[in-house]
């Protein structure tokens, strides 16, 4: 009997892998060198992780993937690629992959895929999204989107009226930092983050582990400073990659970073290590600030922190001798205790004090490459947005809220709208959504859930409509322009024809605004020549005329870099500048924090402890995957293909447990790891934590690779602190304890 009006359907091999793929390295395998006389390159950006660095993408003389190396003339990877932009062919010749549209039907009382044509798929969507929109309003339908394919989509659902458009990335990940630092210099971080890391005397990573979290650029730039024998600072419950390499490893009691920050602070400031001319120049706030933090002296961060009060000064003055070429690292995972955004208040407050934005060594000033947007209608005005589910909360938040939706999408009696209509692109809800219960529960509301992406990860699985994505490698997409050192734009552009019935974004979304009857929103730069397939070629060339360029240049060049338009990377001597601010300075007392009925200055709250026999569950990031959408990858899974648990030598002994024993977790709430895990017994994990790599433990059968390798860290967040200031959803509060014993449940999958 069906207890769920969307029942979890397991993926039949009907559009998976339908297609014979090679292996990546059959070169190797066959021991046939490749004759590089008749390879072909073209130039791409990378999809795996947000970096994007551009390179390019090499083709045999059977026109088959080859390999991926960097573009000499991109500033994001020098050249370089790190493991998993290497490994990117692996994405394209994985045999798991979906390749052909399905829909959900019932068939003798049961749910089940069923392969469709794109019309059918299209129709389909497009007919159920106008019915959602006269019932309900436009404004009911959502897009979670992670990669450069939501531009496109995103048009369509604002073409549609809603602009409810939402990317995991910001309430799960960096949304505190964002928030924090627009909150102190009238501007957020961005992404990459403008950091000159390879000038800085100093770098102070709290929390931070770069080098594991392969952020390409910045890693290369911290070979450079160590080079040039930089202090690196690393504050982590954890003996890290990086913490190997740093003159002061602090190994802080989690939960406790605002007390470090503060007391730095009270050093750096009753010790008289801040920039004092730049303070009196820029900031606002500093004899509050100065009084706020009068009592957090390094001995009342000892009690807290478990940090020795000389550890705290001899790091402090470490910061302050090397000033303006100090860089407190702003991290890039940020939500922790739901205190996150104070907590990267603090950060740039100590930022301030030492002069480093837009100061050498310190934060530059990067500038990107303005686009000129194709021409199109202008969107309608939506009578609603996701703030109107959260009356006066969160206000202080830049974008929507990929959490704040999925609350939205459960019906209340407050709300006379709730979401009605998911579009997913190349992001697992499942697995990125704190508290899968919720998504869960979530998901059963929904009139309509549409899946778009490569593979047959677990929220497919709950799909109304499968549609698969090609690879970045098979695709054109929009000219990526992040800001750098100096503007530059990178070219996309397929390096191959696309496997099976995929199709990139730009043609599902236009395909669907056609079907919807907007496709006046995707009108063709050359009406008289109107083949479909060179849509994105013609708007590509036409933007790209606009800058200077060509369609026909940037496939030869890749990437084309721009002067800046004045010398203005970092701040000149004495030089008046003013901040987006309400006071047109830094503040380090926040008024825009004050208005809106928050601390205008960080304070430390106490975070619950561990119950007994329980541990904290900290979890991260290794060099070879990106969160969970690598680990079928099988280049990258050869890296790593399962997870381990970290446990202290102490906590081995006391739980009678083993190196390599398998074991399994259970949490504070009594929610169990749906797999078990190898225990590596090491002392670089403090006492009271457990540490584990995120992105493992898919119970989606089909990616064969993945199924069942190690414990998922996001089975067991279901203690999420939200984050009052601008929703982040705080995961580190929650405990586990380890079972020896398999827990008798049954495994969805």
């Amino acid at each position: 009997m069906k207890t769920n009006r969307r029942d979890f359907i397991k993926l039949s091999s009907l559009g998976l892998g339908a297609i014979t793929l090679s292996s990546p390295f059959f070169w190797m395998k066959e021991n046939k060198p490749l004759d590089d006389s008749k390879a072909k390159r073209y130039p791409t950006y990378c999809e795996v992780c947000f970096w994007k660095c551009a390179g390019w993408v090499y083709t045999n003389e059977e026109g088959k993937i080859w390999k991926i190396i960097g573009n000499e003339e991109d500033q994001h990877s020098n050249g370089r690629f790190c493991p998993r932009g290497t490994g990117g062919p692996g994405q394209y010749y994985d045999k798991d992959r979906i390749t052909q549209p399905q829909m959900r039907v019932t068939k003798d009382g049961v749910d089940t895929f069923e392969p469709v044509s794109w019309d059918v798929a299209l129709d389909f969507i497009a007919k159920k999204l106008h019915k959602i929109g006269r019932k309900y309003g436009p404004e009911c339908t959502a897009l979670f989107s992670h990669g450069s394919g939501g531009k496109f989509l995103g048009t369509v659902l604002k073409a549609f009226g809603s602009n409810n458009i939402t990317a995991p990335s910001y309430a799960q990940c960096r949304g505190p930092r964002e928030v924090g630092f627009f909150g102190t210099f009238g501007k957020g971080v961005g992404s990459p983050e403008p950091l000159d890391i390879r000038d800085t005397r100093c770098l102070v990573l709290i929390g931070s582990h770069l080098g594991e979290n392969m952020h390409n650029g910045q890693v290369q730039e911290l070979s450079q400073a160590i080079d040039k024998k930089a202090t690196i600072i690393t504050v982590d419950p954890r003996f890290s990659t990086v913490a190997s390499k740093s003159k002061y490893y602090l190994p802080i009691k989690p939960a406790t970073d605002i007390a470090l920050l503060l007391s730095w602070i009270h050093v750096i400031i009753y010790e008289e290590l801040y920039d004092a001319k730049y303070v009196e120049k820029y900031t606002y706030g500093f004899e509050q600030l100065k009084e706020h933090v009068k009592t957090f002296t390094p001995e009342w961060a000892y009690g807290i922190t478990t940090i020795t009060p000389e550890v705290i000064r001899k790091t402090a003055h470490e910061m302050g001798a090397a000033s303006p070429a100090t860089i407190i690292h702003p991290g890039r995972h940020v939500t922790w205790y739901g205190d996150d955004t104070q907590r990267l208040r603090a950060v740039a407050i100590l930022n301030a004090l030492l002069g480093s934005w837009g100061r050498k060594g310190g934060f530059y000033m990067p500038e990107k490459k303005k686009m000129k947007g194709y021409p199109h209608p202008p969107f309608p005005v939506p009578k609603r947005t996701w703030r109107d589910a959260f009356p006066g909360k969160y206000e202080l938040a830049g974008l929507a809220l990929a959490s704040g939706i999925c609350d939205a999408t459960v019906p209340t009696i407050e709300r006379d709208c709730s979401f009605k209509a998911w579009i997913v692109n190349g992001t697992n809800l499942i697995k990125t959504l704190p508290n899968r219960e919720n998504t869960l529960k979530a998901i059963q509301s929904l009139d309509l859930l549409v899946v778009i992406d490569t593979m047959p990860v677990e929220i497919t699985g709950y799909a109304d409509v499968i549609l698969p994505e090609c690879t970045y490698l098979e695709r054109y997409d929009m000219i990526r322009t992040a800001g750098h050192r100096k503007p530059a734009i990178a070219l996309r552009v397929p390096a191959t024809e696309p496997i099976g019935e995929t199709k990139p974004d730009w043609w599902i979304a236009k395909s669907l605004a056609k079907k919807m009857g907007l496709e006046r929103y995707f009108a063709d730069p050359n009406p008289a020549d109107n083949t479909y397939d060179t849509w994105i070629e013609k708007v590509l060339d036409w933007q790209l005329k606009k800058a200077g360029t060509s369609l026909e240049e940037m496939k030869k060049i890749g990437v084309k870099t721009y002067e800046r338009k004045f010398d203005d990377l970092f701040f000149l001597p004495n030089e008046d500048v003013s901040f987006n601010t309400n006071t047109g300075k830094i503040e380090l007392y926040s008024t825009s924090f004050a208005e809106a009925g928050f601390d205008a200055m960080p304070v430390y709250t106490p975070h619950p402890e561990p119950p007994q026999g329980f541990y904290r569950l900290n979890y991260g990031r290794a060099p070879m995957h990106t969160f969970g959408r690598t680990i079928n990858n099988p280049n990258l899974n050869a890296l790593m293909s399962e997870n381990a648990l970290w446990v202290n030598p102490k906590v081995a002994k006391a739980e009678d447990i083993e190196n390599g024993q398998y074991v399994w977790l259970e949490n504070q709430d009594g929610k169990t790891s749906s797999f078990s895990i190898k225990v590596r017994v090491t002392e670089r994990i403090r006492w009271d934590s457990l540490y584990m790599v995120h992105g493992f433990g898919h119970d989606a059968k089909k990616m064969k690779r993945a199924h069942g390798k190690g414990a998922a860290d996001s089975e067991l967040i279901t203690n999420v602190m939200i984050d009052p200031i601008m929703g982040g959803t705080g995961m580190r509060g929650n405990f586990i304890k380890i079972l020896t014993e398999q827990p008798n449940k049954e495994v969805q999958s």
